[in-house]
């Protein structure tokens, strides 16, 4: 097999030199920098046949790697290269996504293939042939990212030339708190030929394409049910509860509201909401298990709508699970309502939606809006986890601070707020290709937002 060597004044420059001698199929061995320059070890792709077939074994053996690489310099073909990569920076990654599968494809077909072979000896002990292989897929992907990624961070660098309008959108969505990943897809899909302004616009029109709200208090308040408020512990469940409560009340009366409370655990945690149900003349029922949970919902059978409170625990917590199967197996469709803290990280919100969705959810509600320096981040996990919004809380007055989502406000002043911060964590416009460059590998699964604002 001929590894060869390429050398040139910068990655880019080596790169297309790999291209233009080996072709887009080439296999990226190593990448790094060296005095003076940049240094690719590649071979063609059909190399890889020859590389396992060339002894018994399927591998090639020590000293026939130490044949030495050819070596190109970047003098000759500077003139060539450099209207080509400048030009064509987005075929050169979506070539390498495209063939990064195949490539693994061909691997890990000869791993079956060579799978009853026996293992090779060496001075370092015997070594599995599958062993091999994986160390050398596995340098392959990360070439293979290191790659993708200078080669974003060109594109994008080229994108903010040539259309600014990108460039302003993807920054607003990253000052405003979500994702890069999110933010990407957005701004790739961007139309052309809009200004600023326009671009703000079409943005907004598809976050809020994205974000299911509900319509109509009348679906909670009016259709009635079982609810029940879940979530980690100090998101706010109880105040929430009682907020809900006091709107019911307000609407339809006392007679027909069931209140429930799961919180035995805590030392007076129960006693909150009973204080609450005391003011607006309200039972509150306490159960501790799931056979209390059925007898204190076959009580209530005949109320129209039932408000259950649930015991706060860490999202990591083992008593999540038993909490949520209390709620699954209650013989009753309780709906449950995930409570989302509007000041955690976007991290954190997802690992909570992770633990609480096991057995399905049914909405959310965002809870302590008030205290958010930045909410898009709430936003983009609901968008991701395509959750229903309900309500949003921002204070702890009952019931005045809480109210029927509104998805367009809410986008608006996600926007608002990121527009108005001054901090270390909001982006120049000097490091959103570095940005960009750093979420290429989270961006090939399949897009979770529809571009269609029609």
């Amino acid at each position: 097999m001929n590894i060869r060597r390429f050398f040139g004044k910068n990655s880019r420059d080596a790169l297309s030199m790999v291209r233009l001698a080996l072709g887009e199929d080439a296999v990226i061995l190593s990448n790094r920098a060296v005095n003076g320059g940049n240094e690719i070890m590649a071979f063609r792709e059909e190399d890889m046949d020859s590389m396992i077939s060339s002894t018994d074994t399927g591998f090639y053996t020590p000293h026939e790697f130490a044949r030495p690489p050819e070596i190109i310099r970047t003098n000759d073909l500077n003139n060539a290269l450099n209207h080509e990569v400048e030009n064509r920076p987005s075929k050169m990654i979506n070539t390498l996504n495209s063939q990064k599968a195949n490539d693994e494809d061909l691997i890990f077909d000869n791993v079956n293939h060579h799978q009853a072979r026996p293992a090779i000896k060496s001075s370092q002990g015997e070594q599995e042939p599958n062993a091999q292989i994986a160390d050398m897929l596995g340098e392959i992907r990360t070439m293979r990212n290191m790659i993708e990624s200078q080669l974003t961070e060109i594109s994008w660098n080229n994108i903010q030339q040539r259309d600014p309008a990108k460039s302003i959108v993807l920054s607003s969505l990253l000052s405003a708190g979500f994702s890069a990943s999110l933010s990407r897809q957005i701004a790739e899909n961007l139309p052309k030929n809009l200004n600023g302004d326009e671009g703000i616009k079409w943005m907004q029109s598809i976050l809020s394409k994205n974000l299911t709200t509900v319509q109509t208090e009348g679906e909670v308040l009016d259709k009635g049910g079982v609810f029940a408020l879940i979530g980690p512990t100090g998101v706010g469940k109880t105040t929430t509860t009682a907020k809900l409560a006091a709107r019911y009340v307000m609407k339809h009366g006392t007679n027909n509201l069931g209140l429930i409370t799961t919180d035995a655990y805590r030392i007076g945690g129960h006693e909150q909401l009973r204080i609450y149900g005391k003011i607006l003349g309200v039972m509150v029922h306490a159960v501790k298990d799931e056979a209390d949970l059925k007898i204190a919902l076959n009580e209530l059978k005949n109320k129209h709508t039932i408000l259950i409170d649930t015991v706060g625990v860490s999202q990591r917590d083992r008593m999540v699970a038993e909490q949520i199967s209390m709620l699954t197996n209650a013989n009753r469709n309780i709906k449950k309502l995930l409570c989302l803290n509007a000041t955690n990280t976007g991290e954190t919100l997802v690992d909570v939606v992770n633990a609480y969705k096991g057995r399905g959810l049914d909405g959310c509600i965002i809870t302590k809006l008030d205290e958010a320096a930045t909410i898009g981040n709430t936003i983009d996990v609901i968008i991701r986890e395509r959750l229903k919004l309900y309500y949003v809380a921002n204070g702890q007055r009952v019931p005045e601070d809480i109210h029927l989502a509104n998805k367009d406000y809410l986008i608006r002043q996600a926007l608002k707020l990121g527009a108005s911060k001054n901090s270390p964590f909001k982006f120049r416009d000097e490091e959103l290709p570095f940005v960009m460059g750093n979420t290429v590998n989270s961006t090939q699964s399949p897009s979770f937002v529809e571009m269609s604002h029609a």
